[in-house]
């Protein structure tokens, strides 16, 4: 472990010195990637750094204990300096877990509603709620792609991306089956009904991740049947894309624009091509996948939101929190962070074996 971190100090040391070389501060795009890898590297070196510090205090206040007129105040600070490093030896073999590539990506995010008919398609848009007011309170924005209302309230499907730096790394403990526990709206009889909502989050796939040929695109254009104005109605501004290999097929009818629409078609079907591909590689490395919290499969069961009880279990981690109502209005990080300390628990387990 040290000898890593020695060569990762090493090289954050060396790529501080390059970025002061004139002939690097003129090419903006090289400046712009050490820049990006220093920023990578900079959480650990000083971890590494402060680690070091009190290793050395801890020396010093051990030679103190021989002295008599410092033997006590010795006494004091070495326990102290002693659970100092432990908690950075912790930190720092979480910050030696391997990145994920897609942490600090955007997100396209797809809620549908599933078993439970209009209770379903209610309870989709809650949860495209919940992310929204998410989203807001950590600053990332928020744009629909598609959606297609549900008769009674809600979505039948709703499709958005979440833009900001690290979205990816909060929210891809997200994918599977969300369940409600509640009365409908619908319910005359005050029966309190079990319904289901599929969520799925991908990382918004990159030029450099995926390269699509256009000849392996058919587009469609048609009149948006969903809801957004005039404009939107009595125009061909919706587009469906097929990407004709996979037989992905996606659609945009959000924007007055049908070239809006294509652009964010095009940005979604490379992302679904991407997750596929993900998906895949995560297949064959078979171990990894069963190491992972929860699969990514939106028949997983992942999360129940009951209501009567003020409660929200995730089984996957056996976490519950009495605080639904807040976690609807958009406080997620108390299961977020339950999430990503198991993940990184695992990992570390992973590694020890």
């Amino acid at each position: 472990m040290f000898e890593r971190l020695e060569a990762i100090e090493e090289k954050y040391n060396h790529l501080n010195q390059e970025l002061m070389d004139p002939q690097t501060l003129s090419n903006i795009t090289k400046t712009t990637k050490i820049s990006k890898e220093i920023s990578e590297l900079e959480e650990t070196v000083k971890c590494y750094q402060e680690y070091k510090r009190v290793k050395v205090d801890i020396e010093e206040v051990s030679k103190m204990l021989k002295d008599k007129d410092l033997m006590d105040m010795a006494k004091e600070e070495l326990p102290k300096l002693t659970e100092q490093q432990t908690k950075l030896q912790q930190q720092l073999e979480v910050l030696l877990i391997p990145k994920d590539p897609n942490d600090s990506k955007n997100v396209i995010v797809e809620i549908r509603g599933a078993a439970g008919g209009d209770e379903a398609n209610i309870f989709a848009g809650d949860l495209y709620r919940m992310y929204t007011k998410y989203a807001e309170k950590h600053g990332f924005s928020v744009e629909t792609i598609n959606s297609i209302d549900g008769d009674a309230g809600g979505f039948t499907i709703v499709e958005f991306m979440i833009k900001g730096q690290g979205a990816y790394s909060k929210l891809k403990y997200e994918s599977g089956s969300h369940r409600v526990q509640r009365v409908p709206v619908t319910e005359s009889n005050g029966r309190l009904q079990t319904s289901t909502a599929t969520v799925l989050v991908m990382p918004e796939a990159e030029d450099v991740d995926i390269e699509i040929d256009e000849k392996d695109i058919k587009v469609d254009v048609y009149r948006s049947s969903g809801c957004g104005g005039q404009g939107v109605n009595t125009t061909d501004s919706a587009v469906r894309m097929t990407h004709i290999p996979t037989g992905i097929v996606v659609t945009c009818q959000n924007e007055r624009s049908q070239i809006k629409n294509r652009e964010r078609a095009l940005k979604v079907l490379k992302t679904r091509i991407y997750e596929a591909k993900l998906q895949e590689e995560e297949q064959k490395a078979g171990e990894t996948r069963k190491n992972k919290i929860g699969t990514g499969d939106r028949a997983e069961k992942i999360r129940t939101y009951n209501y009567p009880q003020n409660r929200v279990t995730d089984h996957r981690i056996n976490f519950t929190t009495k605080q639904l109502d807040r976690v609807m209005e958009g406080d997620l990080d108390e299961i977020i962070d339950a999430l990503i300390s198991e993940d990184q628990r695992r990992k570390l387990a992973s590694d020890e074996n």
